[in-house]
């Protein structure tokens, strides 16, 4: 059963404009364009996630095929924790610059009573300092789809320098801890779900730069 299960394991992250933009921004009127420069981690080793950008160049698609923690009599001692970086290169129109102004994460979980998960994740710029760690947590016994969603106030949006090429980068940890569960049983967190429609969203928010000095 768990082997199905972690072979069936699926995780999608989309990027994607906010109808509208957030209040005050607007947003640019041509097409972005998004590379995935380097997918790395212990829960997205090479061959295990496949990169897709939609047609109208407005979201892109990362699909996860063994992104799972998991603690139990089949689990390896390094399987309790699995984390994966997206390293891209987002190109804009000029005169704009963006930021994420909210996450929803979805995925997958089974808990024994006793056993413990978390999801985290942060993001940045390269070159500048990284935000903060969001994380949510999840107690057994639970076995469900779990969703999380991180928001960051319009203040605090850190946006892409005007005028640079910073890649932007997404950390992202699953971590599941057996606590005081049945060792003989099996607890795990993934970023899938039972029905395979599952999506992680991260949603835009625009500002427009100031016009080249001369």
């Amino acid at each position: 059963m768990l082997n199905t299960l972690a072979a069936a394991a699926l995780a999608m992250s989309t990027i994607v404009f906010p109808p509208g933009g957030a209040p005050g921004d607007t947003p640019p009127p041509d097409h972005i364009t998004i590379d995935v420069v380097t997918i790395n981690g212990s829960g997205c080793r090479a061959g295990t996630a496949a990169v897709a950008v939609s047609p109208d160049n407005k979201a892109f698609t990362v699909t996860y095929s063994e992104f799972m923690a998991q603690v139990g009599p089949q689990a390896l001692p390094t399987d309790f924790r699995k984390n994966c970086q997206l390293n891209l290169r987002v190109n804009v129109p000029s005169g704009f610059t963006y930021g994420i102004s909210s996450t929803d994460y979805r995925g997958f979980a089974h808990l024994e009573r006793g056993a413990t998960a978390l999801e985290k994740a942060n993001y940045y710029f390269q070159g500048m300092s990284q935000t903060e760690y969001k994380q949510h947590n999840y107690k057994g016994p639970f076995s469900d789809d779990w969703q999380a969603t991180d928001t960051t106030d319009v203040a605090a949006i850190v946006y892409h320098p005007c005028g640079e090429k910073r890649n932007f980068n997404i950390n992202t940890e699953l971590r599941v801890m057996a606590g005081t569960s049945d060792k003989k049983l099996t607890s795990f967190i993934a970023m899938d779900s039972t029905d395979g429609s599952i999506e992680t969203t991260y949603h835009f928010a625009w500002k427009t730069c100031p016009p080249p000095r001369p």
